[in-house]
Formats: C-alpha cells, sequence, structure tokens
C-alpha cells in the first residue's frame, strides 16, 4: 500500500507523543510504503489535485525517526490512500484542504477521515448530536445569555468552538469578578458564537480521550489529569495521562458515537469524556495512540492501520 499523510512540518512531530508517527511506523513495519505530505503542498492543475510528496524510511528510533527520499510530484490518486492528519486549528487554509481533498475523491483518490465529514463535524458542535450524553450545555453569542448560563448553573466552562489544545478555555464561577471580561474577551460584541457547559468537578479525575476507529472504541483510554491549581486536563496545558481500561459508561457513549462516526467516513475520532459526560468529538488530527502504548503495551495504530488496509484502493 502506497500510504500517504498530510502533515505538519516533519520536524515538528514529536515521537513520543505524535500519534501520526505511531501510524507510520506501524504501517512501516508491515511493509507499506509511506509518504508525507504538507497542506501548503496540495494544488491543483489542469483540473487534478496533486502534491508534492516526500517518501519516509521510517525508524523506531526517536533521535532520527525518518530519512526523506526524492520529492515527487504526483496525483492523489496515485496513493492508496490518503490520510488527513494535518492539526488544528480548522482555519480558511484547513477548509480549502477538505475541498481540494474531496475533489481528489471525486478522482479516485481514497481519503481518511472524509473530507466532508471534517468539515461537517465540528469537534466542540458534533456534541449537540448526543444531548443524552452531553453535560448542560448553551451555544451562543449573546452575552447576556452567556451570562444567564453561569448564573443559572454557578460554575461553568466558556471555550471558544475553534480552540484546540486547552488554549481560550475559562472556568467561570457566578461570583468571579472576572467574569464580565472573561465573556467580553471570547465573544467581544456579540461577534463570537462560543460554547458554555456546566463544570463538571469530575475532571480532577481525568478528561477521558476515547479512541474509536471504524465505530468501535478503543479498550483503553487516556485520563488526561489537570495539575495542580488547573481546571484543563489537556497535555498540551500541562496535564498527566493516565492510561486506564475503559468505563462501561465510556464504552457505551464510544459505541453510540462511533456509530454515527463510521456512518459519516469518521475511520479515527477521539472522544473527550468527563465523568460520564460527552465534551467533545475529535476528528481532524486525535492523539493519545503513543501514551496507551507506552503504559498498557497496547497500540491503536495496529487496528488504525487494518483500518486503512481495508479502506485503502484494491490493488
Amino acid at each position: 500500500m502506497k500510504l500517504a499523510l498530510v502533515l505538519d512540518p516533519l520536524g515538528s512531530l514529536k515521537p513520543k507523543k505524535d500519534s501520526s508517527i505511531a501510524m507510520m511506523r506501524e504501517a512501516s513495519r508491515r511493509g507499506h510504503e509511506v509518504y508525507a505530505i504538507g497542506a501548503a503542498d496540495l494544488f491543483v492543475q489542469d483540473g487534478s489535485v496533486l502534491s508534492r510528496a516526500v517518501p519516509l524510511a521510517v525508524d523506531d528510533d526517536d533521535s532520527a525517526w525518518y530519512r526523506e527520499g526524492d520529492a515527487e510530484e504526483v496525483p492523489l490518486a496515485f496513493f492508496d490512500l490518503v490520510a488527513m492528519r494535518k492539526d488544528p486549528p480548522f482555519d480558511q487554509e484547513y477548509y480549502y484542504a477538505t475541498l481540494l481533498l474531496e475533489r481528489a475523491e471525486a478522482e479516485g483518490a481514497r481519503v481518511v477521515n472524509s473530507p466532508r465529514a471534517l468539515r461537517d463535524w465540528n469537534e466542540k458542535l458534533s456534541i449537540l448530536r448526543f444531548p443524552r450524553f452531553t453535560p448542560p450545555t448553551l451555544v451562543a453569542r449573546d452575552p447576556a445569555r452567556i451570562h444567564a448560563f453561569v448564573e443559572r448553573h454557578g460554575d461553568a466552562i466558556l471555550k471558544k468552538l475553534d480552540g484546540m489544545g486547552g488554549s481560550m478555555i475559562f472556568r467561570v464561577r457566578a461570583d468571579d469578578p472576572n467574569r464580565n471580561v472573561i465573556v467580553e474577551t471570547l465573544v467581544g460584541d456579540a461577534e463570537r458564537t462560543i460554547m458554555a457547559q456546566k463544570y463538571l468537578p469530575e475532571i480532577a479525575r481525568g478528561d477521558k480521550r476515547v479512541l474509536v476507529i471504524e465505530g468501535e472504541p478503543f479498550p483503553h483510554c487516556l485520563a488526561r489529569i489537570p495539575r495542580a491549581g488547573e481546571t484543563r486536563g489537556n497535555l498540551a496545558a500541562g496535564g498527566t495521562g493516565v492510561a486506564q481500561p475503559l468505563s462501561a459508561r465510556d464504552r457505551e457513549i464510544g459505541v453510540a458515537v462511533g456509530a454515527e462516526l463510521a456512518k459519516a467516513g469518521i475511520v479515527f475520532a477521539g472522544l473527550d469524556v468527563i465523568g460520564d459526560c460527552l465534551t467533545e468529538v475529535n476528528v481532524t488530527s486525535p492523539t493519545c495512540i503513543v501514551e496507551i502504548a507506552q503504559q498498557t503495551g497496547e497500540n491503536a495504530a495496529k487496528p488504525l492501520v487494518d483500518a486503512f488496509e481495508r479502506r485503502a484502493r484494491p490493488a
């Protein structure tokens, strides 16, 4: 299989934590050809979607995990499978990339996750499809409505709809003297829509990342536990990852959400679960494969590459 991954610059990837590297290593072990594509390398010429692609020799040595071959310019349909692994933010350039990838599908390319689904499944708003699993939630841009939500629940989380890695997430209590300025910072003068959720004290036991592969939850999750004095469990915000088996509720959420993800063509996703509640559905570039494998010996890259092989263009 010729497998291409659309990635951030290779030098920015970290072998000790990057799920894309885990995927490439597993694919390479099986004898598949691995290529790297930068989002800026996608282009359309004479009606066809092409890219500059770099073949990689992938190694298990973290100090020198890849060697680049000679770059080629090829149609995306040249590959048996293309995996979109560009990190957020989901900005206009990301949006344009999904349009190009969708056009490549029309030319015979196989792409995961589905470019259309990447546009349709906003990582914050997608939880609205599953109200039975979510905490009390408000989506609004009216400051008065947001303040009323905080007043009603007494303790809330406010976050941007396009944030990542724990950025621009605020815990706000009804008596917080900075509440007005926080709301103003996030929404301006009713200029930006945000999400508010009731604060879940179970965050102290971790914000669990539940991996879902072809609709099936992986048996272990990573509980990202906030550092002292912090509300956010995100690893990028200093949280500590602790691998653990799925609870019955984690699996219930994973199976129900996974069924809808599979229908949409989302092969790999990461659900964020706090306590018994679903708080986000990550579809752009979910991670935590490496941390779970290091702590449990169970490598989610294996069933994921199995899925890639099933999805690839037949030989």
